[in-house]
């Protein structure tokens, strides 16, 4: 089995001690154990990316207030018969980007709406979004549920001989 942390829009300044301090020990125990870490961009401090590699590797995309060198905007991992695409923005023709980038029957993991999201798609791809531990969004509503909250939030994908869950992980955090 494959386990992988996903978290994105940590949006975490240089001077902002305290908040990687309280996200670092907030994640530490839902990661224990991952072997990779997926941040979705808008990450912007390095120390925290330096930070985050001490717990597993790390795969990065840059988001739109991203400042550090060397992060692409679009990178796929390979994990047992699944490409996962990584991107901070989904594109407007989301169907036609996963046609081009091979991501039919694949994953697509995102950020920058700071909404969690577990949905499929027509086209056979499971799109993820984490949301943020640091700045959230409450998620679109559902029909049949009232008033959604924002909660901070990061997430866990495991792969195990092709299958694949997945799930929300709500954290204890208040900025």
């Amino acid at each position: 089995m494959v386990k992988i942390g996903i978290i994105a829009d940590t949006h975490i300044k240089n001077s902002d001690k305290e908040k990687k301090t309280s996200l670092l020990n907030e994640i530490k125990e839902p990661f224990k154990n991952v072997d990779k870490i997926i941040h979705a961009g808008d990450i912007i401090n390095d120390d925290f990316r330096i930070e985050l590699e001490k717990i597993a590797p790390v795969e990065y995309v840059t988001g739109e207030e991203d400042n550090i060198k060397n992060l692409k905007e679009y990178t796929v991992i390979k994990v047992e018969q699944y490409d996962i695409g990584i991107i901070h923005q989904l594109p407007k023709d989301l169907e036609k980007f996963c046609k081009l980038k091979n991501l039919f029957g694949g994953i697509l993991i995102f950020g920058h709406t700071h909404k969690p999201l577990i949905k499929g798609t027509s086209f056979n791809t499971l799109l993820l979004n984490p949301g943020s531990p640091t700045e959230p969004k409450a998620p679109d509503k559902i029909k049949g549920f009232k008033n959604p909250v924002a909660r901070p939030s990061i997430m866990i994908l495991n792969i195990d001989s092709g299958i694949v869950s997945t799930f929300i992980i709500n954290l204890r955090l208040h900025f």
